[in-house]
């Protein structure tokens, strides 16, 4: 017959007893030594910092007449502080009017016991408490175990989320030489503007701070149409003929369909990809209708691919191209300006003049 494993030994609770009177402290030591383990106070101070030390008591039977700190005030220092809010506090005391026991409870106490005690009754109170404060810290534990980790595993799709925009962006850089630091550029004036316009009547209801930040994530895959445009026309050293450029008018569209090819692929819609699809779909229209893939115009073009649109112009102005040189700073606000109302949405126009100079430091800090 094999020898039974020992039982783990119940670990002894703490009973920490406040009474500005010597025989009460005397008597309660007496009375629940046998059970626990008990600490004494002769006063609210000293109650409270031996509440606070580590490990705090696991329940507290408080006085209430003392001079100093009363116990209504010990117990409102105790629920006031995270360390000490959740030890149980039993008042023993006195004072028997309905208005003081109403005042204890109201305080935070989970019980109220008025002298001369019971001592059965005591320990059994005691008891049924420290066993609800056993649960109680048990399913507290458990909560913040599962808070944890649905904190984890946000941070770990988010991750991934970023990871897949990364990945999805870089096959198109890789596919262009001029782009260089061309996406982490405009991801940052996408959003400056975005942030800057965040209080405007216009656009607040949407530029909210977790769809600023999906901005931020998503204005990368602006150009990820570009891996199906022909090497011949996407690096063609001059200036594309009328039928080159109705090819290169493809890649809007060729990039909002690789990511609803990925969506479709994975059985579900992705929230984070909207904005995704929206600039890279919607990002080459005008305000004034004159733009591709489908002539939208005004508010009918996303507010993603608006914000996208200046970025997206003012760093392809003041980048080298093979084909042109690259403007200066002054030189691109000023046509960006003169693309007011045509070109761009005229209130995301005036708030890039309003930001020109954190534009001209985000070109500099990530020039090619």
């Amino acid at each position: 017959m094999s020898e039974s494993s020992p039982l783990v030994e119940k670990p002894i609770a703490t009973v920490l007893v406040v009474d500005d009177t010597a025989d009460n402290l005397s008597l309660m030591s007496s009375l629940l030594k046998d059970h626990y383990r008990v600490k004494v106070a002769n006063q609210g101070e000293k109650a409270l910092k031996i509440a606070a030390q580590d490990p705090p008591p696991d329940l507290i039977l408080l006085d209430i007449m003392m001079p100093g700190l009363d116990g209504y005030e010990v117990c409102r220092r105790l629920k006031a502080e995270p360390r000490t809010r959740h030890i149980p506090v039993i008042f023993l005391t006195a004072r028997s009017e309905v208005a003081d026991e109403e005042l204890g409870l109201s305080l935070g106490a989970v019980d109220y016991i008025t002298k001369p005690i019971s001592p059965p009754i005591l320990l059994a109170r005691v008891q049924t408490h420290l066993a609800l404060k056993a649960t109680s810290d048990f399913l507290r534990s458990k909560s913040d175990y599962l808070q944890q980790e649905v904190a984890l595993r946000t941070l770990e799709v988010q991750a991934i989320q970023d990871v897949t925009i990364m990945v999805m962006a870089s096959l198109a850089e890789t596919r262009d030489n001029d782009t260089g630091n061309h996406i982490r550029r405009t991801q940052l004036y996408v959003k400056a503007l975005a942030v800057r316009l965040r209080h405007h009547p216009r656009f607040e209801s949407v530029l909210t701070e977790r769809n600023i930040e999906l901005l931020y994530k998503s204005a990368p895959l602006h150009d990820i149409g570009k891996v199906g445009i022909p090497d011949s026309i996407l690096l063609k050293p001059g200036k594309l003929t009328v039928e080159e450029f109705e090819v290169m008018k493809r890649h809007p569209a060729i990039g909002r369909d690789a990511i609803e090819d990925a969506e479709r692929r994975l059985g579900i819609k992705v929230k984070f990809l909207t904005f995704s699809k929206e600039i890279a779909y919607s990002h080459q229209e005008k305000w004034d209708g004159t733009g591709y893939p489908e002539g939208l115009a005004g508010d009918a073009i996303p507010l993603s691919a608006r914000l996208m649109a200046v970025a997206d112009v003012y760093d392809a102005l003041i980048s080298k191209r093979v084909y042109k040189p690259a403007f200066t700073h002054d030189q691109a606000c000023q046509i960006v300006v003169q693309g007011r109302g045509q070109h761009f949405d005229p209130d995301i126009v005036d708030a890039f003049i309003e930001i020109a100079d954190d534009f001209r430091a985000i070109a500099i800090r990530y020039a090619d």
